[in-house]
């Protein structure tokens, strides 16, 4: 056991007197259900293949966008390949500039449409500013690519590949650049810009040199740069148009869906469109890298623009599930974390997405596997009374097996380095650091809550009544971590049953709880909430409280804004009906933004808590979730 002092006594009444709710939901756990799930895991890792997926893969995989992951300026049409690359030979760099990623070079990503019908982004590599803008028209691509007229012009280099392997061959006769695919379709790369004599020192591909003196269109159709002009300027009109639906917040709207779209590539070995948390950590995990949650609010984030992309996204994440079963912290070309997962969002995403598009075989789909996330976390993640914890391992065959570390479970909490687990152990024996957690334990009474509306949707009543006793035992438990002292649900060290009073917004995930009273919801906000000391103030919400010692620090979980927890917070109060808080928080979100688009065209990881700046230490510059402080702005002003 874990209890070490007097506090013992009452958290181990709180055991007994929630234990028979407890009991009650294994006995619903069917013998057909359980011999299911053993059927999984002993297929040793079997990969789920959802059929609707493979269908939306088939429909989604095709046309003209940013899709190669490591460059920006490369622009590919699937389902063939086919590439054209934009490399520049500026007089201030040694090598050809070739692999863009957002940020490189001061580089300022701008617009990009979903479907890739409109790009713009600008990069300084020296002292010249090279502007690249696209179109797509007829399922011709248009690129027009010109600089500020100041410094030396650089050489803008035109690469035709044909990417991951796909048949065909690429050509450069009598200067003509282009492919020829095994279709027998021939694809050909026009320009009227004017040769340069440069030749390329380390190329490997047939390209095109042209002087950027002036104005160079780039096509896949003939066009003058006028002409291209035209069409580009066409493109942008409609997306302006898209943005103006939002009203007073078509920037934070233009932010979230321009950053996620840039972050969106094609992943070939799994022959799938997903949108990566950034290419750089793509790059950096050796293909792609799928984080769950980081994933799960691409697709919610997706949803405001884009029902495929959202669809996309919830797929590959949901779909990478552990013979375990539970759906693994990182999956990537470089390995999966078999040893954790990271916050159940999924269920609550999932729910959202059908809210919307009220699909019911995309429910049918997901319900399976998000259900077994849901037992494995109530199998693996639950303490002896009911509330749960973080940990790093998972059961198999009555054994704790694949056990990490004390780093590993601060990984599953997803707030790597937050304060609140400075003084956290961990049990290697069961994998789990003990500390009964508000935040786990109310996001999972909320995951089984959207879950059993999940349930009812694809009709598994067995399912959905058990999912029922979970949250009413999830909620249960949540109560015991009331502190009346500090009015507030605080975490506890099971192994002592004493409160520790480090506060961040994880803990007002108890407003989920349909048993938090009106009195307590008033305490919260108010000694919380509103109070610029604690949580409040200009720039919400600090990761850890503004009078906790850690705060000054403002390093990654360390007093930094993370949009997730705004997310999940402003969630939370809309459910509780705090309508005035739940306004200022996403007024706020909207605020912290904006400052860095407006100004860098940023869309940050996390923001300073002491003045919402993004450009600080471990804070990646353009990372998708960022965004979701704009999804929080639009989603207030449609209430």
């Amino acid at each position: 056991m874990f209890f070490k002092s007097e506090y013992a006594l009452i958290f181990l009444f709180t055991w007994c007197k929630v234990s028979v709710t407890h009991s009650s939901i294994l006995k619903l756990e069917t013998k057909r259900a359980a011999e299911r799930r053993a059927a999984y895991r002993a297929r040793n890792g079997e990969k789920i293949v959802i059929a609707n997926y493979e269908k939306l893969k088939k429909q989604t995989n095709r046309g003209w966008n940013t899709w190669y992951s490591p460059s920006v300026t490369s622009h590919v049409r699937l389902p063939d390949g086919f590439c054209i690359a934009l490399c520049f030979k500026d007089s201030s760099a040694i090598n050809v500039i070739r692999d863009l990623k957002p940020c490189d070079f001061n580089m300022r990503p701008g617009e990009h449409a979903a479907d890739g019908a409109y790009t713009e982004l600008s990069f300084k590599p020296g002292d010249t500013e090279i502007t690249v803008q696209s179109a797509v028209s007829d399922g011709e691509q248009y690129i027009l690519v010109k600089t500020d007229g100041s410094g030396e012009p650089p050489t803008l280099i035109v690469e035709a590949h044909l990417l991951w392997g796909k048949p065909g061959c690429v050509f450069l006769r009598g200067g003509r650049l282009g492919a020829e695919l095994e279709s027998g379709e021939k694809i050909e790369i026009f320009t009227d810009g004017e040769p340069s004599d440069y030749v390329p020192q380390h190329g490997t591909a047939p390209c095109l040199c042209l002087k950027l003196y002036t104005p160079v269109a780039v096509s896949t159709k003939p066009a003058t740069v006028e002409e291209t002009e035209a069409i580009i300027k066409s493109a942008k009109k409609k997306l302006d148009a898209e943005n103006a639906r939002y009203g007073d917040n078509a920037l934070a709207y233009s932010a979230m869906r321009s950053c996620l779209a840039w972050n969106t590539i094609y992943e070939p070995s799994q022959n799938r469109i997903c949108s990566p948390v950034a290419r750089g950590w793509s790059h950096g995990n050796g293909g792609y890298v799928l984080f769950e949650w980081d994933t799960y609010f691409a697709a919610l984030m997706g949803s405001a623009f884009s029902r495929e992309l959202a669809y996309l996204n919830a797929y590959a994440v949901t779909e990478g599930i552990t013979p375990d079963g539970f759906v693994p912290n990182v999956n990537a070309s470089s390995g999966v974390t078999f040893d954790r997962s990271q916050p159940p969002v999924g269920s609550l995403v999932t729910l959202r997405l059908w809210e919307k598009f009220g699909d019911d075989g995309f429910i049918r789909d997901l319900f399976p596997p998000l259900y077994r996330w849901n037992t494995w976390f109530y199998e693996n993640r639950t303490l002896p009374g009911g509330t749960m914890c973080w940990g790093s391992g998972t059961k198999r065959d009555g054994k704790v097996v694949n056990v990490g570390n004390l780093q590993f479970a601060k990984y599953e909490s997803g707030l790597d380095n937050s304060p609140m687990y400075d003084d956290a152990v961990f049990d290697e024996k069961t994998g789990l650091m003990p500390i009964e957690d508000v935040g786990l334990t109310a996001l999972f009474a909320e995951d089984c809550r959207c879950l059993a509306k999940l349930a009812e949707i694809a009709e598994n009543e067995e399912a959905k009544e058990i999912l029922e006793k979970r949250v009413e035992n999830a909620e249960a438990a949540l109560e015991s971590l009331w502190n009346e002292e500090t009015g507030i649900y605080e975490n506890r060290d099971a192994l002592t049953g004493t409160f520790m009073h480090r506060i961040s917004p994880t803990n007002l995930y108890s407003l989920f709880s349909q048993k938090v009273s009106g009195e307590r919801k008033k305490r919260i906000s108010e000694k919380y909430i509103l109070n610029p000391d604690e949580l409040g103030g200009e720039f919400m919400m600090p990761s850890i409280s503004r009078s906790d010692k850690a705060y000054p620090e403002q390093s990654y979980w360390r007093g930094s804004i993370w949009a997730p927890l705004n997310c999940l917070v402003y969630e939370a109060l809309t459910q509780a009906g705090m309508k005035r808080e739940a306004r200022l928080l996403a007024q706020s979100s909207r605020k912290v933004l904006l400052g860095e688009w407006l100004e860098k065209g940023h869309v940050h990881e996390n923001y300073s808590g002491i003045d919402g700046t993004g450009c600080h230490e471990r804070s990646s510059s353009f990372y998708h979730w960022g965004g979701l402080l704009g999804y929080i702005a639009i989603t207030e002003s449609q209430t």
